[in-house]
Parts: C-alpha cells; sequence; structure tokens
C-alpha cells in the first residue's frame, strides 16, 4: 500500500554521500510501493542515484540525492503538494537521507520532440507555479534552496571569477572587465520589482515529460531562488543547439510572451535584461555543481560548462 508522502518525513542531518545503502534504502522504498520484482539501478552520479521500482501497474524512480542537491527532495513534495497537475507525483520523500520516491510521469520528450509549441504550452503554467511560490521564498530559502537573487549575484560573480575557468586567456580578461557593469545590470533588474522565486534552471526537453497528454515538469535538482524570467536561458539554448532556431526567429518572440502572460503586461524589458543577468547567475549555478565533483569528474563537465560559459561571455558585448 502506497503511504501519503508526508507522513514519511524525518529530519536529519545524514546526507548522501555518493553511496546508497541499498538495504536500507529498499526497506523505505517498501514503505510506500510494492515492488513486484527486483529494484535496480538506472543510474549513479556523483550528484545523485537514481533505483527503477518495477510496480505492478507500472514503475516508480526512487532518487538518492547527493549534497549538492540534497533540498530537492523536500522541494519537489511541496511543489507537488500545490501543483499536482505540473510535476512529478511524489510518493515519499526523506528530508534528512535526501531520498525522494516519484510516480512514474510518462516519457521525456526529448530531442525528436523538442517543439516550440510544446514549450508554449507548458510555460504559463510554469510561470503561474512561480508566481504562486514568490510567497514561499524565505521558506525555500530556510530549507536550502540555493540562493541565487539578483543582490547576492555580484558578490558570486567575483567569485566566479577567482575559479579556474575552461576558457580561453581574452574570454576570461572580457568576464574580468564586465564585473562593474555586470553589477550595474543587476541593480537595474533588481529596481523593476518583479519577485524572487523559485527558478527550476533546467528546463529542456529531457525534463519535460508526456503523460496522456500531458506536460509535466520534473528533475528540480538545478533549481534556485533567482529571478523567475531566467528560466528560459536553458530553452532558449536547446532551442538554438539542437532545433537550430535562428536567435532571432520569431517563436523565441512567441514563447517569451506565453511565459509573460501570467504575470502581465509591461515585462519585456524586464524579460530581455532577465535573460542577460540570467546566462552569467547560470554559469554561477553550474560552477557550483563543479566545485562539488570529484577531481575526475570535472573535465567531462567542462565540456558543457565550456558552453555555458561561452554564452555568458557572449552577453559581454553591449
Amino acid at each position: 500500500m502506497r503511504r501519503s508522502w508526508r507522513s514519511g518525513r524525518t529530519l536529519g542531518s545524514a546526507l548522501h554521500r555518493g553511496t546508497v545503502d541499498r538495504t536500507a534504502a529498499e526497506d523505505w522504498i517498501r514503505e510506500y510501493v510494492e515492488p513486484v520484482g527486483a529494484i535496480e539501478t538506472a543510474h549513479e552520479r556523483p550528484w545523485a542515484t537514481v533505483l527503477r521500482v518495477p510496480l505492478a501497474d507500472g514503475v516508480a524512480w526512487f532518487k538518492a540525492c547527493g549534497p549538492i542537491q540534497a533540498f530537492e527532495p523536500r522541494l519537489s513534495a511541496e511543489l507537488y503538494a500545490r501543483w499536482p497537475d505540473l510535476v512529478a507525483e511524489v510518493l515519499g520523500y526523506d528530508e534528512g537521507r535526501s531520498w525522494l520516491l516519484l510516480a512514474d510521469a510518462g516519457t521525456p520528450v526529448g530531442i525528436p520532440n523538442n517543439t516550440p509549441e510544446a514549450w508554449v504550452a507548458i510555460l504559463p503554467q510554469y510561470a503561474e507555479l512561480q508566481r504562486g511560490e514568490t510567497a514561499r521564498t524565505q521558506e525555500h530559502l530556510d530549507h536550502h534552496v540555493p540562493d541565487l537573487r539578483v543582490g547576492t549575484l555580484p558578490r558570486r560573480y567575483e567569485d566566479l571569477l577567482r575559479h579556474e575557468l575552461p576558457l580561453e586567456r581574452d574570454e576570461i580578461a572580457r568576464l574580468g572587465r564586465f564585473a562593474a557593469r555586470f553589477e550595474e545590470l543587476c541593480g537595474e533588474l533588481a529596481s523593476l520589482g518583479v519577485p524572487e522565486t523559485v527558478q527550476h534552471d533546467d528546463l529542456h526537453a529531457a525534463n519535460l515529460y508526456v503523460q496522456g497528454g500531458r506536460l509535466r515538469l520534473l528533475d528540480w535538482g538545478d533549481a534556485s531562488i533567482s529571478h523567475p524570467f531566467a528560466s528560459l536561458v536553458v530553452t532558449v539554448r536547446f532551442l538554438e543547439e539542437i532545433n537550430k532556431l535562428a536567435p532571432d526567429d520569431p517563436w523565441f518572440g512567441r514563447l517569451r510572451d506565453a511565459y509573460l502572460e501570467p504575470w502581465g503586461d509591461g515585462h519585456r524589458g524586464t524579460f530581455a535584461l532577465a535573460m542577460r543577468v540570467g546566462a552569467f547567475a547560470h554559469v554561477i549555478a553550474w560552477a557550483r555543481q563543479r566545485d562539488a565533483l570529484p577531481e575526475e569528474a570535472r573535465a567531462r563537465f567542462d565540456t558543457g560548462f565550456r558552453i555555458v560559459l561561452r554564452r555568458a561571455v557572449a552577453q559581454t558585448l553591449e
């Protein structure tokens, strides 16, 4: 029998450290569901381990989060409690051990179906979630959702410049020269008064699922509290890189307008500024992830990090 996810919540300091006690995990899983076969490892990453749990009526997914995204189980459960039609169903979670058990959410849209039409459909719903979560910003911060609010970004940018970045020397120099201007842009964005809230920061086709005609957003492990409009930084990147849309393609205006509709009129200028600042916030989030990786995993990580960095470097041009 399945229990309510709220009944399984425990508090504590023991966090996943890259290995999972399979006996304890499987015992915990069985408190919520009845597996009908072997529980198998779906994948292991430095930041999380995912297990596939076969059920009589389908499958469930167990995720043990590493310290870098230890906030994800609670955040996922809280979002499911308030937005059950937009995110994956949470069957159970343990905040202290950073464990999460999800019902199957269907099939990822994936590269073949990463159409602008799918994003036009989901983005207004996602914006409503963000608007609804503004009242809980401090609560999320108190439970360790990363703080990338605009006011924190100039300091984090300076810290970024002290990192060993996988860029050419002239690109790093350009980032350094941009620091003062970046602080000005952050001040301008903050003055425009859009409330900061949950920002998924990984809105691409592998995290957009479809089941029975319903779209859902999964995987909140890269989320932060930040400027909401920067959410589309990742979406735009993948539509350019995978779908080969040109930067001036009319679809991007349609996506912007669909996303902004729940926020009300008059936000196009704010959106453009948030996307520019958000490119650097996204880099800062990647740097945080990189810092948590073992040394041997960084070279592979840097392949994607370099792309994100160079898209930000392009924003240093006036």
